[in-house]
C-alpha cells in the first residue's frame, strides 16, 4: 500500500486591514479557514488557488507572492496535508456565484479577530500563515515552477 500526502492550496487575501476567511462545517463543528482546497488532476497550484478561492468566497483574485509551504499531519483524520499558501489581493466580487456546499459564509475579518485565542480555526495552519503573511514572508511566484 503506498501512502500520498494530500496536496492542498490557499489564499491570504487582505483588504484594507481585513482578511477573507471561510465559515465551514468539519466534522460536525463550524470553523475558520483562509479560501483552500485540494490541487486536481492536470491543473497547476496558481489555477487551484484562483478556483478554489472563487469556489469558496465568490470572490476573483490576483496572485501576488507566495507566502510558503506548510505540512500538517492532521490528527483527527491521520491525513498529512501540504499547502502551498499564496498571497493575494481581491479583484472582483461575484454574488451571483454559489460557494461550495461544505461553506456557510465567506467573512472579512481583522487580524486580531483571526489570532484571538478563542478563534476556531480549522488546523493551526491558518493561524500560522496568518502570523507568516504579518511578518512580511514573501516569496516571488516564480518561486514555483510549472512545466508545460
Amino acid at each position: 500500500m503506498s501512502w500520498h500526502p494530500h496536496t492542498t492550496v490557499a489564499c491570504i487575501v487582505e483588504d484594507n486591514g481585513r482578511f477573507l476567511m471561510v465559515e465551514e462545517k468539519d466534522q460536525d463543528q463550524v470553523v475558520f479557514n483562509q479560501p483552500a482546497g485540494h490541487l486536481d488532476e492536470n491543473e497547476t497550484l496558481y489555477a487551484a488557488a484562483l478556483r478554489e478561492t472563487l469556489e469558496e468566497t465568490a470572490w476573483e483574485v490576483e496572485l501576488d507572492a507566495f507566502l510558503g509551504t506548510y505540512q500538517y499531519h492532521s490528527p483527527s483524520n491521520d491525513v498529512t496535508y501540504i499547502r502551498h499558501c499564496f498571497i493575494s489581493s481581491p479583484v472582483q466580487h461575484r454574488p451571483e456565484l454559489a460557494l461550495d456546499k461544505d461553506i456557510i459564509a465567506a467573512h472579512w475579518l481583522s487580524a486580531e479577530e483571526i489570532l484571538a485565542p478563542n478563534f476556531k480555526s480549522r488546523s493551526p495552519i491558518v493561524v500560522k500563515v496568518l502570523q507568516d503573511y504579518l511578518a512580511g514572508q514573501r516569496y516571488p511566484l516564480s518561486l514555483i515552477y510549472h512545466h508545460e
